[in-house]
């Protein structure tokens, strides 16, 4: 039976198949990362504009240092009704309950003085007025009921639903139907069941209710709980909007005050798989399954204007801010109200949370999950997996990282665009741990797999191709066909002085001795400047730069290299010397320019070289060395590539072997620090007699080269250009003269 051989692709499908999976069912680490992502996804898109619809009335700090310290008396919030009514509000909704009844001691008082004097008969109708006047000013929940009753706003009282099954144990079947009774109002106006089976749907259920008390419930017809239930990570990003309490199913606050404001009744679909369906007369919220709304949060706290109740009781409030308003009364003062985490903080008032979903609904801006978002997140899992897989194919780890990168920053930024511009939550954690692990598996996959290739490569070729070679080739082993490419580079030869006559004076072990040093410190130089060592023949070094590692600013590289070895020259030679060993000096041509550079050959011997001009020129200088009496030549390519640090001398125009256009010629000196006051001045002598003789001005030419031996005697290239101006003085060129002097040996 054949074994299944893997790829990036067959790998990608595996991984997709878990994810997706993964997906399906759920984990529980990946889902709460998930919900941190909606809250960078907010924070990263920040705050909205508010439909100014919504103020709120707050007991903050200054209404509790100018009113008293909460709970107040339900006489001042009745004194804020009728302020907040005659102001000219649409609706009041409390986000307060009065879920008991206030303590009536001076109610009491009266009652027993009226009962006393009814015995006394000193009871008369004036006193009798009197008293039952009396009694109303003091019954604070009588006048928040009289005011919610003559309110010309629409007032919406608050509750909350017990959800804890352990609480029905302390209430009786009468208490629980008293409450049930006062909550009617929040009640939806209108359900409609798509099947029999939906009946049996999912929801999420209370226990039963907490009312307000009965004398100020039957007051409004609206009302709506406050419960909010955080995620799991304790932030609030969904309102429930449906609680079922035994067969009845009501609604929250804000939609509640929602309906109110937009004189709209509420109603409720429900299907097999829960609730499809919830409207605010034509308008229609979306949901999730068990009912529950998502918050699109328009800001961090103080988004939506603030009123301190005390201004509102004092008049000191514009009344245009109120007028035609939703009014959301509740308290905001640290350390009394009803603190919750969201998306923007981790202290938020709940009060304003309330206004968030208010204002979402009346400026019909939802975020939510699109009925195909699930297909959209199975998706961007298949298509992301399969794309990475299929192009890691082709790239290393390192381009892998880029590939990876550019997807999984793409696919970020169009779920945050969504996000932002159509209130879709697509999921961002599933298709990018889809694409991370890809990645992952496939690098490693093809490092287990592809060590052994590594491996051979390595040991079959390092022994005569440079580290860097080598390194390409491991990384991109269809370099080892046969072909090549043209490229920048620039290409070294170098040669011994004399290397004849010193290897007929040497025993052959000696001479080997000697040779194998010479190489293994020169080509450590090579390698160490990344260049690549091409060959040896006999005593050459043949080597370039540039290629197949990319260096910019080569020409300058390969001078560097070539100072370096001329002076590891200068050491070996004083070390040989000691050694009572022969002595050796290099010569060096160096061209830089166009070349075809890589792994050329026949199918069973091959060689990563250089061909072209570049390199033939390169050659050709190697051996000019000798000429001028010089040991570091370079090509006019290479000097117009150098830095100012590097110091050179123009030597002269040549015309070499093979090539019919002259070559302007550099003497590669060194580093700055290297020339001393004398050099220089024998370098401006030679310029200006190298100048003069390109002029014909043969006298004046041999002045100069004349004053640069008298400063340095042993200048080769005054040397030789002092009697080829006085040869030329004889037997002056020709007419067509091009200044360059052509070298008529290789």
């Amino acid at each position: 039976m054949n074994k299944i051989k893997l790829s990036p692709v067959i790998i990608s499908i595996f991984v997709i198949i878990i994810v997706t999976v993964s997906y399906l069912y759920g984990i529980h680490f990946l889902d709460l990362m998930e919900l941190r992502t909606i809250d960078l996804r907010f924070e990263s898109r920040g705050t909205v504009a508010t439909s100014s619809n919504v103020v709120l009335a707050v007991v903050d700090e200054k209404s509790i240092k100018k009113e008293g310290i909460w709970i107040w008396p339900r006489s001042k919030i009745a004194d804020l009704v009728n302020k907040l009514s005659d102001a000219g509000a649409k609706v009041i909704a409390f986000d307060i309950g009065f879920l008991e009844a206030d303590e009536k001691l001076i109610v009491k008082t009266i009652e027993n003085i009226q009962n006393k004097t009814k015995e006394l008969k000193q009871l008369t109708p004036a006193f009798s007025s009197y008293l039952e006047d009396l009694k109303y000013q003091t019954d604070s929940d009588r006048m928040l009921a009289a005011a919610i009753h003559n309110s010309k706003a629409k007032v919406v009282l608050g509750y909350f639903f017990h959800t804890d099954n352990s609480a029905i144990d302390r209430i009786d079947e009468k208490e629980m139907e008293m409450h049930q009774h006062n909550v009617q109002s929040s009640e939806y106006n209108s359900i409609l069941y798509l099947s029999k089976s939906a009946r049996k749907a999912p929801l999420l259920k209370a226990v039963f209710p907490q009312s307000n008390i009965k004398e100020i419930s039957d007051t409004t017809n609206y009302s709506g709980y406050f419960n909010m239930f955080p995620d799991e990570d304790g932030v609030v990003r969904k309102i429930p909007a449906v609680l079922k309490c035994k067969d009845a199913f009501y609604a929250p606050l804000s939609l509640a005050s929602v309906g109110a404001y937009l004189d709209k009744q509420l109603s409720l679909k429900i299907y097999d798989y829960g609730v499809g369906e919830i409207g605010i007369g034509k308008l229609l919220i979306p949901a999730d399954e068990i009912g529950r709304i998502s918050i699109n949060y328009r800001g961090p706290a103080q988004t939506f204007t603030h009123i301190p109740v005390t201004d509102i009781l004092k008049g000191n409030v514009d009344p245009n801010l109120i007028k035609d308003k939703i009014v959301l009364v509740g308290v905001t003062a640290i350390g009394i109200y009803d603190q919750r985490v969201t998306p923007f903080s981790n202290v938020y008032p709940g009060l304003e949370i309330h206004a968030n979903l208010v204002d979402s609904i009346l400026s019909n801006d939802f975020i939510y999950q699109p009925g195909w978002a699930k297909i959209f997140d199975l998706l961007a899992i298949i298509i992301a997996g399969l794309l990475l897989g299929s192009m890691m194919t082709r790239t290393s780890a390192l381009s892998g990282v880029g590939t990876l990168s550019l997807l999984f920053i793409g696919y970020i930024i169009i779920c945050q665009l969504l996000f932002s511009a159509k209130g879709w939550i697509l999921n961002l954690v599933y298709p990018l741990s889809a694409m991370i692990i890809v990645y992952v598996t496939i690098t490693l996959y093809k490092y287990f797999t592809e060590s052994k290739q590594k491996k051979f490569i390595k040991a079959v070729f390092s022994t005569y191709l440079a580290p860097s070679v080598v390194k390409q080739l491991i990384e991109f082993p269809e370099k080892l066909d046969l072909g090549g490419q043209e490229l920048e580079i620039t290409a070294f030869f170098s040669d011994i002085q004399s290397f004849t006559s010193i290897s007929e004076s040497l025993s052959p072990k000696e001479l080997v001795d000697l040779l194998n040093e010479f190489l293994s410190e020169m080509t450590d130089i090579i390698v160490e400047y990344q260049g690549t060592l091409d060959k040896f023949v006999g005593d050459a070094i043949v080597a370039f730069f540039g290629a197949p590692n990319n260096l910019p600013n080569h020409a300058e590289v390969a001078c560097m290299a070539c100072i370096k070895m001329q002076k590891k020259l200068v050491d070996l030679r004083a070390k040989w010397k000691q050694e009572k060993r022969a002595t050796l000096k290099m010569r060096a041509g160096i061209c830089s320019g166009p070349a075809v550079v890589g792994n050329m050959g026949s199918k069973t011997r091959k060689n990563y070289t250089m061909m072209g001009d570049t390199v033939n020129i390169a050659s050709r200088l190697e051996g000019v060395n000798k000429i001028y009496g010089v040991y570091s030549l370079i090509s006019d390519t290479t000097a117009k590539a150098l830095g100012n640090n590097i110091v050179t001398r123009a030597i002269d125009s040549v015309s070499v072997v093979g090539r019919n256009e002259p070559v302007s010629i550099y003497e590669l000196v060194g580093y700055s620090e290297d020339i001393d006051d004398r050099m220089l001045r024998t370098f401006d002598f030679y310029a200006k007699g190298l100048a003069e003789y390109r002029k014909k001005n043969w006298d004046q030419a041999i002045s100069h080269f004349i004053s640069a031996l008298d400063i340095t005697i042993s200048d080769g290239p005054s040397k030789i250009m002092l009697a080829r101006c006085n040869e030329y003085k004889t037997n002056p060129p020709g007419k067509n003269w091009n200044r360059a002097y052509i070298i008529k040996s290789k």
